[in-house]
């Protein structure tokens, strides 16, 4: 276990005690508000994140567990992170950019190209800024910002590929007079793309309504909360949104602001397009803490998914049920700082620190080529003796606080991790066996060799020949729940979505030729076909 030697502790150290694992809070050394863990340097260790209006400190971690100060003065920002934070690498120089969202609008600090100073860029627009992230909408590569308008519809920044950021309101999250808190970009229907969840707190019935915005696979959504039973007017301020039964989908937990319009949420994924209620069953209807902040992390590598609300630890039982801890590790990011493969917090300018237990873990540093750099939006599932277990790479699940990039596995004492898959936002995929544990991997996308041309096969069939507005697939029926993704010819993924039927609308395609490519939601190189068809 590395030790953290930068710091001296300035008060005396108190140890919350609960069964699975403690924590031990030191300094954490910052000069201004402490934001979370993030890696501002691409070197794949997460550093400390501190700012004001004029400073941005950054604590880098050394690969010997100590840190090295820096503390960079900047333009005056005209809007503070006053309500949220979000962290990545829109312009792909290889430092991490901050989106800063206050009451007034938004302010993007933009690093140079070694990390030495920033630009401060502000637009002129209002915004009322609540949850903010950056994710790649478009699915061109290149990093997008999303914000939550808390009075009006909500905003977004298209990345024109330049690392200029153009802006738009509307059609993400629409009420008039907002109501828009907590965004959580992910994929709940395992079709590849993510989906936007929102949080809606405040006013009447109707602005309280929390959305799912479904990805269309063609650049559009749909705003689907009322069918997928998630459309509720609770009031709540944010969600946390990881596979808490472990049967490879994304269940919620929708955090209470208030209890006047009933209790937490907590809404199993059923795996057919629905989300039902199972607070009753899970262990947490004596649970009444409310928060604004709701996160999830795996805090004692038993493999199961954990919820932090309002600071509090419940352990995740891997069924749908949950410990309440005696535990608070307070409202700040979390990420492993000391490199030790526990999940640490940061909380009022203290290391809260994970005492760790004899289980397991492996970290995923996600690369991207043909993806945003930090391949935010991908999806990374882990195999191992006792199952598999999913995660997401997201920027900006907290509001003040950013947390890290890394995806952290806990495996219990599972002593090998069996496979490894990473589904890019691009459509690639890649396949590593045999990682070894009890360490981070930096993973580049596309570094496994596993392309699409490696599953044609003469066996997939389409029809017609050439292509005008449906194409027609046959001889699929070995792949269960198949996913379809065009590629066109540079290897650009221009469509996916879910095979309902054997018929695919491809009449949005510009005449050339395309792979196309059905899997499995499960993708193994037994599970998956593609082909060669012209579009006319």
């Amino acid at each position: 276990m590395k030790k953290l030697f930068f710091f001296t502790c300035l008060f005396a150290v108190a140890q919350y005690s609960v069964a699975q694992v403690t924590f031990t809070p030191q300094s954490a050394g910052t000069n201004y508000t402490d934001r979370g863990f993030v890696d501002m340097n691409g070197d794949g260790l997460d550093d400390i994140l501190s700012v004001s209006n004029t400073n941005i400190q950054v604590l880098y971690q050394q690969q010997d567990g100590s840190f090295i100060e820096s503390t960079v003065a900047t333009e005056f920002a005209d809007n503070s992170p006053s309500w949220s934070l979000a962290a990545a690498d829109y312009d792909r120089n290889g430092y991490t950019d901050l989106l800063y969202g206050g009451g007034s609008g938004v302010t993007f600090m933009r690093a140079n190209n070694d990390g030495t100073a920033y630009t401060e860029i502000s637009g002129p627009e209002y915004v009322f800024s609540q949850r903010s992230n950056f994710v790649d909408i478009n699915n061109d590569g290149h990093l997008d910002a999303y914000v939550c308008h808390d009075v009006e519809p909500s905003v977004f920044y298209i990345n024109d590929g330049q690392g200029n950021l153009e802006y738009f309101q509307g059609g993400l999250g629409d009420y008039p007079s907002g109501g828009h808190y907590g965004s959580v970009w992910l994929d709940f229907d395992n079709d590849r793309d993510v989906d936007m969840f929102i949080a809606k707190c405040g006013g009447e019935s109707e602005r309280r309504d929390n959305e799912m915005h479904v990805n269309n696979g063609d650049g559009t959504f749909t705003e689907s909360g009322a069918s997928l039973n998630l459309e509720d007017d609770m009031q709540t301020w944010s969600s946390a949104w990881a596979d808490y039964d472990n049967d490879g989908d994304l269940d919620g937990w929708i955090g209470a602001s208030t209890f006047s319009n009933g209790f937490h949420r907590l809404m199993r994924n059923n795996g057919n397009g629905t989300f039902t209620d199972v607070i009753d069953a899970s262990g947490l209807t004596g649970f009444n803490v409310t928060s604004i902040e709701n996160q999830t992390y795996d805090f004692d590598n038993d493999g199961n998914a954990d919820i932090v609300s309002g600071g509090v630890i419940l352990y995740g039982n891997g069924d749908l049920t949950f410990t309440i801890s005696s535990t608070n590790i307070g409202n700040g990011g979390f990420g492993d700082i000391n490199e030790d493969g526990f999940v640490d917090a940061i909380s009022n300018g203290q290391l809260i620190i994970n005492n760790t237990n004899n289980n397991n873990w492996l970290k995923i540093n996600t690369v991207g080529v043909e993806s945003n750099v930090g391949g935010i939006g991908a999806r990374v599932e882990l195999t191992s003796p006792s199952g598999t277990q999913i995660r997401e790479v997201r920027s900006g699940e907290g509001f003040r606080n950013m947390s890290t990039l890394n995806t952290h596995f806990g495996l219990g004492q599972d002593t090998e991790a069996t496979s490894v898959t990473i589904y890019w936002p691009s459509g690639i995929v890649d396949i590593y066996e045999d990682l070894d544990i009890n360490m981070t991997h930096k993973l580049v996308e596309g570094n496994s060799v596993l392309n699409t041309g490696d599953f044609l096969t003469s066996d997939l069939s389409v029809f017609p020949v050439p292509a005008l507005d449906n194409l027609t697939v046959s001889n699929i029926q070995d792949i269960e729940d198949p996913i379809y993704t065009v590629f066109d010819i540079t290897g650009r993924k221009v469509m996916h979505g879910r095979l309902l039927n054997k018929n695919i609308d491809v009449s949005q395609l510009t005449s050339g030729q395309y792979i196309l490519r059905i899997a499995g939601q499960r993708f193994r190189r037994n599970n998956v076909k593609a082909t060669k068809f012209t579009k006319r």
